[in-house]
């Protein structure tokens, strides 16, 4: 162990989190998501549970995709959220509003000038600094899982588009940032549940933060299919809604392979 990656503290987190009603840090797990969904389909309930991992072996992205770090390289955790009082049509802004909660988190604490790439992706400068993943568990509960690099290395990084507060010359204390996502996470999901959706409020965040909305993007599809156009906006499901000159088409994050910036 380094300096740089001292182990979380669960009172401290408890005391500075207090808006989950159970809070666990394991030293090593394949997924934090998979665990949670794996506690719900046992029957546990898992609305306002959190778990936090120092080090996961079989970290997942979107379709399936890896993502290893070394040991107290990030912040990786999952949170159970209870959906009630929102409709499966505001599903879809869940992992959207914890990408707000993340940036407003490593604003905060780091001082970084991060951005959100639609739909689940944080970055800066154009390299990802998180990644977020939701999956629907029994309950129903959706279990929204995020990695966040604090002292990932260069040498570390799973892809060279991978970037960390470490990198960007902003290390920070793990155990403050996950306490602040935590406490920014809850506000959002309290707003969302509250609104039966996305607020207001929320969709304006999201806009101001986000790096996709008015940028030409390539929207690649499962079966090689592709749009190209400028994404010109959000609708009340959390789709991208991309313009090709022609027609607008709304695009939801589960049929997309890739999202890529248009050259």
């Amino acid at each position: 162990m380094t300096a740089d990656r001292a182990p979380l503290d669960p009172d401290f987190l408890r005391s500075h989190a207090p808006s989950w009603r159970r809070l666990d840090v394991v030293d090593e797990t394949g997924s934090t998501n998979a665990d949670l969904v794996a506690r719900a389909a046992a029957g546990e309930e898992i609305a306002g549970a959190v778990l936090l991992a120092e080090a996961q072996t079989a970290g997942k992205g979107r379709h399936g995709r890896s993502w290893t770090t070394p040991p107290m390289a990030q912040v990786a955790l999952s949170a159970g959220v209870a959906v009630d009082g929102v409709g499966p049509d505001g599903w879809g802004w869940l992992p959207l509003l914890t990408g707000v909660a993340v940036v407003d988190a490593v604003r905060a604490v780091a001082g970084v000038d991060a951005g959100l790439k639609w739909p689940n992706d944080v970055l800066v400068a154009g390299r990802k600094l998180a990644g977020i993943l939701a999956e629907v568990a029994a309950g129903p509960v959706i279990v929204v899982g995020l990695g966040l690099n604090v002292s990932l290395r260069a040498e570390e990084a799973p892809v060279d588009t991978a970037t960390s507060l470490a990198m960007l010359g902003r290390p920070g204390d793990r155990n403050v940032l996950a306490a602040a996502v935590l406490e920014n996470l809850a506000a959002r999901v309290s707003d969302w549940r509250a609104a039966g959706g996305a607020s207001a409020a929320l969709r304006a965040d999201y806009r101001r933060l986000s790096v996709t909305l008015g940028a030409p993007v390539r929207v690649l599809m499962p079966g090689e299919a592709e749009i190209t156009g400028t994404a010109v906006d959000l609708d009340e499901l959390g789709r991208v809604v991309v313009d090709d000159g022609n027609a607008r088409t709304a695009v939801a994050a589960g049929d997309v392979t890739h999202l890529r910036p248009q050259h």
